[in-house]
């Protein structure tokens, strides 16, 4: 029997595949779904068809029975509570956009599902994503992007530990999607058609300041006013919540031509208005760096930056300006950098490291 790993397995067609090729290598494969978000309403449920909806853990056993391997659901809400949502809740009542998956990768699917399963007797877990992991001459693991740039997801990894990269397998992140499909499909997997799961799974319906008051218990900063960067009145605003740095839709203003979100103050619960040109910088700072492919940055760099995920990446400089942070000075100026995004830094096809936007 080869050594044991526990794929996290979400329902969908990526970690079951994960699953396939794993058991195909020789390993003791264990499938685990983690369930991480509260109940579901049954028309929620098959509308979500997210990575952590009960919906996933019907398509995971039956995947799970049809690769003949052991199936287990493991109980995360706690663990889920304290790190995505409460932290989502409190970041986006701060006016800054956090990203729930990098939380969720760092604190749940690696911290808690990897010491449980270390716990179990397996040497590894092993996910679903579109990306590789690989040992440098400096013998350091860094995450390396996909052989497919359209389905990467190396951005939402950058914050992984050494000691996690070292317990993990990546194997779809050697494929294109369409090849994981039909691997699915000449394996008999239920889910080869299955659709892509949705942005941020735990708001189906994508109303972020509903989803804030509900979870938050008190009312989030009602609406205020939308104002200009030397503090003029342009309007009223629904709340900070409805918004985010680079916002055009929905700011219902008629000031005659297309403007745009380019700050928000929750201190005095405005929201800045500006031009085009505004919403473009040169320059970013953060904290909170998490470095992979070397142990930490000793000297300035060239390097690209993604500072969403979305974004091609750009090129910059960046240097250590404290203990904990980071100063990125593009060569160009790049659009809508926003505090509470992380910015990821790549050293060619690795990842470098990366921070939380200040």
């Amino acid at each position: 029997m080869g050594k044991k790993v526990v794929v996290g397995m979400s329902g969908g067609v990526d970690s079951s595949v994960a699953a396939l090729l794993l058991k195909k290598q020789g390993y003791d494969v264990i499938g685990v779904t983690m369930q991480i978000w509260q109940d579901e309403a049954e028309e929620i449920k098959e509308e979500n068809g997210g990575c952590c909806g009960l919906s996933a853990v019907d398509d995971a056993r039956r995947v799970a029975q049809r690769l003949d391997i052991p199936y287990y659901v493991m109980n995360f809400k706690k663990e889920f509570q304290e790190n995505v949502i409460d932290y989502f809740v409190e970041e986006y009542s701060k006016g800054r956009t956090p990203n729930p998956c990098i939380a969720c990768n760092r604190y749940v699917k690696w911290e808690s599902l990897l010491t449980k399963s270390l716990g179990l007797g397996a040497e590894y877990i092993a996910t679903g994503h579109y990306a590789r992991i690989e040992q440098l001459p400096n013998g350091r693991f860094a995450i390396r992007n996909s052989v497919t740039a359209a389905k990467d997801q190396t951005y939402a990894l950058y914050n992984l530990t050494q000691s996690q990269l070292a317990h993990t397998l990546m194997p779809v992140g050697a494929y294109p999607k369409d090849e994981i499909r039909q691997m699915a499909e000449e394996a008999g997997l239920p889910v080869a058609h299955k659709k892509d799961s949705q942005e941020i799974c735990f708001i189906p319906d994508h109303d972020y300041a509903a989803f804030i008051e509900r979870e938050s218990g008190k009312t989030v900063p009602g609406p205020g006013n939308f104002v200009s960067a030397d503090g003029e009145i342009l309007g009223k605003h629904k709340g900070i919540t409805h918004y985010t740095v680079g916002q055009r839709k929905g700011l219902n203003l008629s000031l005659g031509h297309p403007v745009f979100v380019t700050g928000i103050r929750p201190e005095t619960n405005e929201v800045v208005i500006g031009e085009n040109e505004d919403v473009f910088t040169g320059t970013l700072t953060c904290s909170r760096l998490n470095f992979m492919s070397v142990p930490d940055l000793t000297e300035p760099m060239r390097v690209k930056a993604k500072i969403r995920y979305a974004h091609q990446g750009a090129f910059c400089l960046i240097e250590k300006i404290g203990e904990d942070r980071v100063k990125c000075t593009f060569e160009e100026p790049v659009r809508a950098v926003t505090p509470g995004q992380a910015a990821v830094f790549y050293d060619g096809e690795y990842v470098l490291g990366g921070g939380t936007i200040e």
